[in-house]
């Protein structure tokens, strides 16, 4: 497994869900069904590239941790 590339798509992943976030969250004037499927598109191809380098679980894990687990901690 390459550190570097599983570093770089955890970092595309919470890019893209922060992305996503901030049209939710009322940060963009409005939120338009094409940017929001477009995030979720990426969101699921970066998945697909972090599988690629560890087991489905690891990833999911990781998945996980990097956008339900960064809603947890901003509600506590």
């Amino acid at each position: 497994m390459s550190q570097s590339e599983v570093a770089r798509i955890k970092q595309q992943i919470a890019q893209e869900y922060e992305a996503a976030q901030r049209v939710l969250m009322g940060f963009t004037p409005t939120a338009k069904y094409e940017y929001i499927t477009k995030r979720q598109e990426n969101l699921g191809d970066f998945f697909e590239e972090l599988k690629l380098h560890m087991t489905p679980e690891e990833a999911m894990g990781i998945f996980i941790e990097l956008t339900v687990g960064k809603n947890i901690s901003q509600n506590k």
